[in-house]
């Protein structure tokens, strides 16, 4: 009888061991769970590695020189004529007779390196101050969310643009750093919230009784656990990047030398023939629109799957 009940025992704690395994999964693999069986991050996911990739190899991919001049007889500026689509020039060519699907192809290598560096300093930038403000509080506290609030009431555009007005002469170097100092408090003030809600969580307690340098208890335990929301925060803030970059770019104050393509400039120069020649505005128009699509849907599944409100 006893034998019996001890089996029974140890049988019923072996199958609830194993149930607790297969349904104790971590943040991540939760997340990816859901992330996968999601249309939204899929579709989003499958713009952006379409984008990154053909940014990667548009050198490879893009089939003649974006500043050759090998349509320039098909210009006629005085009947506002520029080369149609034709073999080995499906899109055609631009105002200076330009092959219009190579200038897209390696401009897309240009955004991508503008909206993630610019991304990528803002992320630094945010970084140091969020974590001053949320690791040290106090006055440091004060004093730098005051400043991040003074940055957030401008909106955003126009702060980029009078930072960029303040570079002479522009190139797409003050457009990154133009870009970069508007995504800084947006990234401080997201950080120091999560540092905030992780300075009295049971294990920074634990490891301040238990003797814990205050660096360290910052560096190894709050800011760790504080990254998640900002890393997803990112995806989102990339497409209001490139957003941001092609509408300085737009209005002159990015590269000034268009041997370089970049689509906000492409975007810009198009206008004077808008009223004629639409195709030259719709193309890298509708290049930004898809991939600024893309990675917001991307960054909306990321958040939602992350969000413990959502799990079910």
């Amino acid at each position: 009888m006893t034998t019996t009940r001890k089996e029974r025992l140890d049988a019923l704690a072996s199958t609830s061991g194993a149930k607790a395994d297969d349904s104790g999964v971590s943040l991540a693999a939760s997340a990816w769970r859901r992330l996968r069986r999601n249309p939204v991050f899929l579709l989003g996911a499958g713009i952006v590695a379409a984008f990154v990739l053909v940014a990667l190899l548009s050198p490879l991919l893009a089939p003649h020189d974006p500043s050759a001049r090998m349509l320039a007889d098909q210009v006629i500026k005085a009947r506002n004529e520029i080369p149609p689509a034709q073999a080995g020039h499906p899109l055609g060519g631009d105002l200076q007779g330009r092959d219009l699907l190579s200038r897209l192809l390696i401009g897309s290598q240009q955004t991508l390196m503008v909206g993630v560096l610019a991304t990528f300093l803002g992320l630094i930038g945010g970084m140091v101050l969020g974590t001053l403000a949320g690791a040290l509080g106090g006055w440091v506290d004060s004093l730098v969310m005051r400043a991040v609030d003074v940055m957030l009431s401008i909106p955003s555009l126009l702060l980029a643009v009078s930072v960029g007005v303040l570079f002479s002469p522009p190139n797409i170097y003050t457009v990154i750093v133009a870009v970069a100092i508007v995504q800084v408090p947006i990234f401080a003030r997201l950080l120091r919230g999560s540092m905030l809600a992780q300075r009295h969580s049971d294990h920074v307690l634990a490891a301040r009784s238990l003797g814990v340098k205050p660096g360290a208890i910052v560096f190894r335990h709050m800011l760790p656990n504080s990254l998640g929301p900002v890393i997803v925060q990112s995806t989102l803030v990339l497409a209001v990047a490139i957003i941001d970059a092609a509408a300085l770019s737009f209005l002159g104050l990015g590269n000034p030398d268009d041997s370089i393509p970049e689509w906000g400039q492409m975007l810009g120069t198009s206008q004077q023939v808008f009223d004629s020649h639409p195709n030259l505005a719709f193309w890298p128009a509708g290049c930004i629109i898809v991939v600024a699509l893309g990675f917001t849907l991307m960054g909306e599944a990321l958040r939602e799957a992350l969000d413990p409100k959502n799990r079910r």
